[in-house]
């Protein structure tokens, strides 16, 4: 025999899912949804019954002394998934209440098979199996029986080609010690991780026979359009590494809207390069991200301007409300305190890849810690990794700014150590000269490419930042105590 079986494979429905699965639930499968109460379940299930049924796959949901369906369909109705034309015709609800009460196993299964039989499902839920454990353990079949049930489901679902859902409130331990791991071809735990007053919603895929999955835990969030899940991922690696790929070793020079900066980078930062600002508050570093996007505007160019803010400070920046009122700049913010990065990344992605933005700028990474989950503000540097990550393999150019108060002045250019991830670094610092506090700026690094390595003064004025041609005639600026 030659000739392998292949699998087929159903697209869930759910954003991000199919991605941790390796492509989608295989047909015919049988997949249990646990997590404890709160956690999803009911809603994921849902989500994915809604997806997948149709006239020709159609859904059978079996309700186990949880709430009432009716109650339960109350709620599920106010996502815009849920389509009230299927229910009847292509989806049956069916309330095993009184079959489990009881207390035969043998007549659930009986039940079960007869409404599949009746109806003829390519999909079968059940919700919440936890009852039907807890009814075992206080019952005089045992456990033994319990395992037989389960084994006596999942082969009878398996010859009936159906596709199917167990969801019950299971703890990780529970479902190690539970039967029904030696029988699930798929396992999907929810939860919910708690932290300085901080939730994150987490989904796990701890079982996917067949096929490569992605294993670790994965951001989940409810929103009003139901669940999304996202991936915790880099993107591909770039095509330059292959042989035969022509690659760009004169990248096109991006102005940044200040001349006096452009000349020290010998023309601009190069295209798709992720320039770091670093510097003290008030030093201009949210006014050069603004000149860095008005540059563009000015080229017609799109961009995205992710800010991290109080509440009222773009209010007193007229030229980014300008520009978001034009529509050449989409603002993204968020007020949660409990962001992940992959949801920062999904929502500044789908921006850039709807305007078509090829300039973003993020003011500021000093902000954005405030914004985190504990667990994801716990190492900030992998955070900035995957952020840059993602923008580079979009190939539009960044600007990053991060806040830097140093009590004692040095050559340190960036806070957490951060500068190694960028591609330019560009340092802003005060020095206090002849009594008085003056601005002073240089350009660290810029990868791949020849720069200036001189120090410049600059103000601040109604224009913008405008940089002084002549060498800085001091010594020691970067200390903060300047010598002629």
């Amino acid at each position: 025999m030659t000739d392998k079986v292949r699998l087929g494979m159903l697209s869930t429905g759910v954003p991000g899912l199919d991605i941790l699965l390796g492509g989608g639930l295989t047909e015919f499968s049988f997949t249990l949804i646990a997590g404890a109460p709160g956690s999803g379940k009911t809603t994921l299930a849902h989500q994915i019954m809604f997806a997948l049924a149709n006239p020709q796959r159609r859904a059978l949901f079996f309700t186990v002394l949880g709430e009432p369906p009716l109650k339960m369909l109350r709620y599920q109705q106010q996502f815009p998934f849920f389509d009230t034309d299927k229910v009847g015709p292509v989806v049956r609800y069916v309330n095993l209440a009184d079959d489990l009460r009881a207390g035969h196993f043998d007549g659930v299964l009986e039940r079960i098979m007869h409404e599949v039989e009746d109806f003829g499902p390519g999909l079968v839920f059940v919700d919440s199996f936890r009852s039907v454990v807890q009814t075992a353990r206080g019952g005089n079949e045992g456990l033994t029986h319990l395992q037989h049930f389960i084994q006596e489901l999942g082969s009878r679902m398996a010859t009936w080609q159906a596709t199917t859902f167990l969801i019950g409130e299971y703890t990780h331990a529970d479902v190690e010690a539970n039967p029904i791991i030696t029988v699930a071809d798929g396992m999907l735990a929810l939860a919910q991780a708690s932290d300085d007053n901080s939730m994150l919603r987490k989904i796990r895929v701890l079982k996917m026979r067949g096929q490569a999955h992605m294993t670790g835990a994965h951001t989940m969030r409810i929103t009003d359009d139901g669940i999304r899940v996202y991936p915790r991922e880099l993107p591909p690696l770039a095509d330059d590494r292959l042989p035969g790929t022509q690659v760009d070793v004169k990248p096109r020079r991006i102005p940044t809207g200040v001349p006096g900066l452009d000349k020290l980078m010998l023309g601009g930062v190069p295209q798709g390069h992720a320039l770091l600002v670093t510097g003290p508050t008030g030093i201009g570093k949210t006014v050069l991200g603004t000149r860095f996007l008005e540059a563009g505007a000015a080229l017609g160019e799109k961009g995205v301007a992710v800010f991290f803010e109080k509440g009222t400070a773009r209010l007193r920046n007229a030229a980014l409300a300008r520009m978001a009122q034009e529509g050449s700049v989409t603002v993204v913010e968020t007020r949660s305190l409990s962001l992940s990065v992959e949801e920062l990344l999904d929502e500044m992605l789908s921006a850039i890849d709807r305007t078509g933005a090829t300039r973003v700028v993020i003011d500021s990474l000093s902000e954005f810690d405030l914004y985190l989950a504990p667990e994801a503000r716990a190492d900030l540097r992998q955070t900035v990794f995957r952020t840059l990550s993602a923008l580079a393999k979009r190939g539009v150019t960044v600007l990053v700014t991060a806040g830097m108060d140093d009590p004692r002045p040095s050559l340190r250019t960036s806070p957490h150590e951060l500068a190694f991830l960028a591609d330019a670094v560009v340092a802003m610092r005060f020095a206090e000269v002849g009594g008085a506090l003056r601005k002073f700026l240089m350009v660290v690094k810029v990868r791949g490419v020849d720069h200036s390595s001189e120090l410049r003064e600059y103000s601040i004025t109604g224009s913008g930042i405008e940089v002084d041609e002549r060498p800085v005639p001091y010594e020691g600026v970067l200390t903060g105590w300047p010598r002629s």
